[in-house]
């Protein structure tokens, strides 16, 4: 299946073809589904699944914006910071940007996830310690045969996550060989 820009898709059904069909039974709660379970928790649980990069790069990255020239976003950007180092050592955290930089049209500043357990850990607790800052997520994906750029440029729009504000992204730097995070 491939979309409007023509970005190919493989079936969410691959490796389930012949699986049985799924019972309409639902659980305790009356408005969920009862699944069938296979004895096995999925492999996503411990490793990213492809073409998610699950070298040092990371699988992804999460950009926190703030606008730099308003103290009270500047000041509790600056404190998101400082907390995220402190709570989650183990997280690849670069420098606090005070300015625009790359494809992102404000200041920022980039955190890595580099396991599923980062993700799970990390994502939620963001979603709720952001306060006023808008939050970009992005894949590193790893697909051979697709220049870099379009994989940068699907990476940071079509495959992205948002919380907060949606911060358009100055796009064009994709045009080329450019390699940005």
């Amino acid at each position: 299946m491939a979309d409007s820009s023509g970005i190919k898709y493989s079936s969410p059904l691959a490796g389930f073809e012949t699986a049985p069909p799924l019972p309409d039974e639902r659980a305790e709660d009356g408005k969920s589904f009862r699944n069938p379970q296979r004895g096995v928790l999925s492999s996503a649980y411990e490793e990213f699944i492809d073409p998610l990069d699950n070298g040092p790069r990371g699988a992804f990255d999460v950009h926190v914006y703030y606008f730099q020239n308003n103290q009270h976003q500047s000041k509790y950007a600056r404190e998101l910071w400082e907390r995220i180092r402190r709570e989650f050592p183990e997280l690849r955290i670069y420098r606090f940007w005070d300015r625009p930089i790359g494809p992102h049209p404000v200041a920022m500043f980039e955190v890595n996830l580099l396991t599923p357990a980062q993700f799970g850990a990390f994502v939620p607790w963001l979603s709720i310690w952001r306060g006023p800052l808008s939050v970009l997520i992005h894949p590193n994906t790893t697909e051979e045969g697709l220049p870099e750029h379009q994989r940068e440029l699907r990476n940071h729009t079509k495959d992205a996550i948002w919380m907060g504000e949606r911060v358009p992204l100055d796009t064009g730097l994709f045009s080329g060989s450019v390699g940005l995070s």
